[in-house]
């Protein structure tokens, strides 16, 4: 005898605890966290602190500043967690966050933007085999993200919010406090500075596997 299917007006709704083990949304988590939830920001910091911690180290190319600013970008987002409406992703509140904290540290150190006049056109030459750093193979972009480190600050944050990060020059002018053409004229800057780095280093390495004695 096989057994009757339960009729689907006896089917319960979901128990109290299925409910609770979907996880919270970041919107969720911020407005709990603003009401004193250590949990819920505890659980903020576990999804988001390693992508705001290779930000911060991509803009300063320092470990420890790195470290540092990623742990005050914390303290600001549960100072600032309120804030959050959810009207955009909370990845992109968090990452203008972030940038504004690492560009407040650059400005008490005294770096720098430099300036030129807004139609200062700069062609747009980009590093070859640069396109999509994501993509590259790993030796190179470990020889990328050193080339990168070694930028001046000014260039290296242009560089890495356009280049890395995707945003547009009005969007990179907005967040540097500076005119479009200037982010044009350092992005432009940082990309000869890196081609010049990247060739230095490749004939470098030829000149090691060149002088390795083969077995």
């Amino acid at each position: 005898m096989t057994e009757a299917a339960i009729p689907l007006w006896q089917v319960g709704a979901p128990s109290e605890a299925a409910a609770a083990a979907k996880p919270a949304t970041d919107f969720e988590l911020t407005q709990a966290a603003s009401g004193g939830d250590m949990l819920a920001f505890e659980e903020l910091y576990a999804r988001h602190s390693r992508r705001v911690y290779s930000l911060c180290l991509r803009m300063t190319a320092n470990t420890a500043e790195a470290e540092d600013l990623a742990q005050e970008v914390f303290i600001q987002l549960y100072r600032k967690a309120g804030s959050f409406r959810g009207e955009s992703a909370f990845t992109t509140w968090l990452h203008r966050l972030t940038v504004n904290q690492v560009l407040m540290h650059f400005r008490r150190r005294g770096v720098r933007m430099e300036q030129v006049t807004e139609d200062g056109e700069s062609p747009q030459q980009v590093v070859a085999g640069t396109e999509n750093p994501s993509q590259m193979p790993v030796v190179d972009r470990i020889a990328l993200d050193r080339a990168v480190s070694r930028l001046p600050p000014g260039y290296r944050a242009v560089f890495v919010l356009h280049d890395v990060e995707g945003h547009e020059h009005e969007e990179v002018a907005r967040l540097l406090g500076c005119s479009v053409g200037t982010s044009k004229s350092q992005l432009h800057k940082a990309r000869m500075k890196l081609r010049q780095l990247l060739t230095t280093g490749k004939k470098s390495r030829r000149r090691v596997t060149s002088r390795t004695p083969t077995s």
